[in-house]
């Protein structure tokens, strides 16, 4: 691996090409660069090579190292989201990813309400059917997506997914084409504060996959800083 500037510019050339293999341009692609256990000094550094959305995985290290970074960049909370943790996300965190239950909604709206937000959220679906993975099963998607359109103190964006681990293409790409397949019938829908315009799948392995298939957010972590330590 390459410096992180280094890594970051080939990460973009292979997302623009993705894109232009689907008919869309680089620009319409949201990257996410995933921090998760990646030090504030290195998170300055991707943030200087031109990072502007940053995902990490678990509220008490994002405490750690948010309030350290003062810079305009966007973060994503992009792991699994405990309620007894959701009035720390709604303070830190610009977007969280990973609603996938009725009860989690509920309560980051009630934060979100006691700090006087609108919280932009995404649905997590569990595309793979691994008992390993967080989120709503693809059949209560859009039933979910209900449910959170009517709490006032969050606004649906659309839909994230973790794809199987495979080195099966197809299998894959299944993953992604049902995400794929949810997104565009809630865009066909009416709702009262949605706005259904995130489908947020592929990470370092599988985001040209993801791109191909309508992503438009990855989230990529080890492409961009190398291998992590796991914390």
């Amino acid at each position: 691996m390459g410096t992180i500037a280094d890594n970051l510019q080939r990460v973009q050339q292979r997302i623009a090409e993705a894109a232009e293999r689907s008919g869309r341009a680089a620009a319409d692609i949201t990257l996410v660069a995933v921090s998760k256990t990646i030090s504030v000094e290195r998170i300055q550094e991707a943030i200087s090579a031109g990072v502007k959305h940053l995902g990490e995985n678990r509220v008490q290290e994002a405490r750690e190292k948010i309030p350290q970074i003062d810079a305009p960049v966007t973060w994503h909370m992009i792991g699994h989201l405990q309620r007894n943790k959701a009035k720390y996300a709604v303070r830190l965190f610009d977007m969280i990813q990973s609603i996938d239950n009725q009860e989690l909604a509920q309560e980051v709206d009630k934060r979100a309400d006691q700090v006087n937000r609108v919280m932009p959220v995404l649905i997590e679906v569990n595309t793979s059917g691994e008992a390993s993975k967080f989120g709503v099963a693809p059949e209560q998607a859009l039933e979910l997506a209900r449910q959170v359109d009517s709490l006032p103190n969050l606004q649906l964006q659309g839909f994230m997914t973790i794809a199987v681990f495979s080195e099966i293409e197809q299998a894959v790409r299944d993953c992604f084409k049902r995400l794929r397949e949810i997104y565009e019938t809630a865009r066909t829908q009416s709702w009262e504060r949605a706005n259904i315009s995130v489908l947020s799948m592929g990470m370092s392995h599988d985001f040209e996959w993801a791109i191909e298939e309508g992503a438009t957010m990855v989230r990529i972590g080890t492409a961009i800083f190398g291998p992590r330590r796991e914390a």
